[in-house]
């Protein structure tokens, strides 16, 4: 894709209107941009650094600091993916305003730790995309799902039966979603029904200079999701990855 043709979509963004509708229904600006180069699964954070780098400090989306020792709390706009083994940046909402930045040095040459690459782009979505709590339910896969703290790992270990786990689980889960409903300000005002169906796996993985448990899962809910957003911790890094289980 061109580099000026990029640019051009990335303006015409910028005019497409947020719309409510009793809250029942909140349309929110979608963007995923998938890139050609692959990387390996632990030069995600050293893409994700790139693009700050490219973009500049100082658009906070980018990276949630607001300075050296604070930050910005909140549900993150910009996630930084890595799907099938190529990286991907999902924009969400008002982080569709601040991408223009990457964009606009000219070049899309940046510095993947020690290699230098010029990125090129495979393919540009873009949506506006209808959240809304539904009657009926949707089925979705997450991977790598950080859904236990230090705190409430304790509590989970503590649970005798698996259906017990399980619900622990479901309410983690429905508690990361409001996480993000608020994160796009869409304020859910009916109740979600969620039901896990199955635990692929769980196993450690790197978070930060620990492990944490990262749980891979096939689940369905009421609640519209789209495709690559992320649920749980780590979610600008790529954890927690959900992905639409589309019926046959």
């Amino acid at each position: 894709m061109k580099f000026d043709c990029i640019k051009k979509i990335l303006i015409c963004i910028k005019f497409i209107p947020n719309h409510n509708f009793k809250i029942l229904l909140k349309k929110i600006r979608y963007l995923t941009i998938q890139f050609d180069n692959e990387i390996e699964p632990w030069e995600l954070s050293l893409f994700r650094g790139a693009v700050i780098d490219k973009a500049g400090n100082d658009h906070i989306l980018f990276h949630n600091h607001l300075n050296d020792r604070e930050f910005l709390y909140g549900y993150p706009v910009i996630q930084y993916k890595r799907i099938g083994k190529c990286p991907m940046l999902v924009c969400l909402d008002y982080g569709t305003d601040e991408v223009h930045h990457f964009f606009n040095t000219g070049n899309l040459a940046v510095k993947i730790g020690e290699r230098d690459v010029d990125l090129v782009i495979r393919k540009l979505n873009m949506n506006q995309i209808n959240l809304q709590v539904w009657e009926k339910s949707f089925r979705f896969k997450i991977r790598n799902w950080i859904a236990l703290n230090q705190e409430n790992y304790q509590k989970y270990a503590q649970i005798n039966d698996e259906l017990g786990k399980i619900e622990f689980l479901e309410n983690i889960l429905k508690a990361n979603i409001l996480s993000f409903a608020k994160g796009v300000k869409w304020e859910i005002d009916k109740q979600i029904s969620l039901r896990i169906d199955k635990i692929t796996s769980s196993k450690q993985v790197p978070y930060k200079g620990t492990r944490l448990t990262g749980f891979d899962i096939e689940f369905r809910t009421n609640v519209f999701l789209p495709d690559f957003v992320g649920l749980g911790k780590g979610v600008s890094l790529g954890f927690g990855t959900v992905t639409i289980v589309r019926e046959n």
